[in-house]
């Protein structure tokens, strides 16, 4: 459980690292406004159709008795609505990740050298192309691997009572991982850890990757929210990869020069050190 807290604790490091730095912020927000208008036009358009889509596709009811055909087509409307709420949250990373690259590639780094010891960051030394590339490849294959799922759950979601109490928390925690995932690419692919390392990574601390992911994935329901947290569940996730690689970090720097003042703050550090030497020597 102890990991759980510590997943949490990631997530709201990494808004309070963006909250000091509004710069960041700001530069991080516009790939998640772009992705959510796009989101927004094809989820009022499911709303808009949806019903029209379960009718067009369940002719087999229209022979069934009143009023078991609005029921069934009801209830299949509400289910595909929410399974593209899931997709929803779950692409909607992956995509913005996608459009934002420079930009959360950029963050990711600051907060390597914030609180890095030597003020450094990691670089993959890769063209830009060429890590889009890597990059959409690898989403790829995780929305193949959360569709999968999706369509798992969602026959599930048919069983009595279990379908609507365990197979929605289930939900939570899948979309908790797979977001962490993408989320936590930013900085692993940046250190040259492929795809299937970094399953294997997040696998071995799936306790860590809940608590980080799980709570924020229930907030990206809320409209709007995914877009303002975006930044700095990047900056979260960084922080967690460090965790993750067992890199040694210092507490971010409070303000917004981030890793120029980590000189002086070492000399603070000598001084004190130096002043308590000589008290010491004193008694």
């Amino acid at each position: 459980m102890r990991d759980v807290g510590a997943g949490f604790g990631y997530l709201i490091q990494g808004q309070r690292w963006v909250a000091r730095h509004g710069k960041q912020y700001g530069f991080g927000l516009l790939p998640g406004l772009i992705t959510l208008v796009l989101y927004a036009a094809a989820l009022v358009t499911l709303a808009l159709y949806g019903e029209d889509f379960v009718t067009w596709s369940t002719p087999f009811a229209d022979d069934w008795s009143s009023p078991w055909p609005g029921l069934f087509r009801g209830f299949l409307t509400a289910v595909l609505f929410a399974l593209a709420l899931l997709l929803a949250v779950l692409t909607f990373t992956a995509v913005t990740l996608l459009v934002g690259q420079p930009f959360y590639e950029s963050l990711s780094e600051k907060v390597d050298r914030d609180v890095s010891p030597d003020g450094t960051a990691p670089e993959s030394g890769l063209p830009l192309w060429r890590e889009l590339w890597i990059s959409a490849r690898d989403s790829l294959r995780i929305l193949v691997r959360a569709a999968v799922w999706g369509v798992l759950l969602f026959a599930l979601g048919f069983l009595p009572f279990i379908g609507q109490t365990v197979v929605p928390v289930i939900g939570f925690f899948v979309t908790g991982f797979f977001l962490t995932e993408e989320l936590t690419a930013v900085a692993l692919q940046r250190r040259g850890v492929d795809l299937r390392d970094r399953l294997t990574l997040l696998r071995s601390r799936k306790t860590l990757v809940w608590g980080f992911g799980t709570p924020l994935g229930l907030a990206f329901l809320v409209p709007f929210v995914a877009v303002f947290l975006m930044p700095g569940a990047v900056a979260g996730a960084t922080l967690m990869a460090r965790d993750l690689l067992d890199e040694e970090t210092d507490e971010p720097d409070d303000d917004h020069d981030g890793h120029d003042n980590h000189d002086g703050h070492d000399n603070h550090g000598g001084h004190d050190n130096h002043d308590d030497h000589e008290q010491r020597a004193a008694a």
